[in-house]
């Protein structure tokens, strides 16, 4: 389902080694845009007309939890102080490998630019919360052009650092364990 767009966000052309993220979509419109077929949260890779087995999981904010975590016995007060809620999370069960994604448009200094350097707190955080299943986290920012600013260097620069990830408007696929 569309979401109702910010007038200042971002907004690059997707290529084929891409998916392209604006405000008004979600993780599931990219990879369905990418000919992956979502049902109930399952991703699967299009063979025909016949589906394969699920190659992973999209789930935004509360459905990490009731979707993929709690099913499988975790209870996060039990690996976390709080319940973070993530803007999108593919679990990609090829590579055991979960993607944290966080969308931050903007048009004017604000809040965004002191959240920023929490990135590596967050990725601590989710990487106690998928412990338990031998998981691996990649915390990943989605920004719009807005953080290509000069005075966003040395923030950018600690994102990287610190073992995060950004991109500019869209998302290559193998940032994501896919092709």
């Amino acid at each position: 389902m569309s979401r109702i767009p910010n007038i200042h966000g971002g907004g690059a052309r997707t290529n084929a080694n891409g998916l392209l993220f604006e405000q008004t979509t979600s993780l599931n419109e990219a990879l369905e845009n990418r000919g992956y077929q979502v049902i109930d949260c399952s991703i699967y890779r299009k063979d025909g007309f016949m589906l394969q087995q699920p190659i992973g999981m999209s789930v935004a904010k509360t459905k990490l939890y009731t979707h993929f975590l709690e099913p499988r016995g975790i209870d996060y007060r039990y690996c976390n102080s709080k319940r973070w809620l993530p803007d999108e999370a593919f679990i990609n069960y090829n590579n055991a490998t979960v993607y944290i994604i966080e969308k931050k448009f903007q048009s004017s200094p604000g809040s965004v630019d002191e959240k920023l350097p929490n990135c590596h707190f967050k990725k601590w955080e989710y990487q106690k919360l998928f412990k338990p299943l031998n998981m691996w986290v990649e915390y990943v920012y989605l920004l719009n052009n807005w953080f290509r600013a000069d005075q966003y260097k040395d923030t950018l620069d600690y994102i990287e650092l610190m073992g995060c990830h950004y991109f500019f408007n869209e998302i290559p696929l193998n940032v994501l364990g896919l092709n």
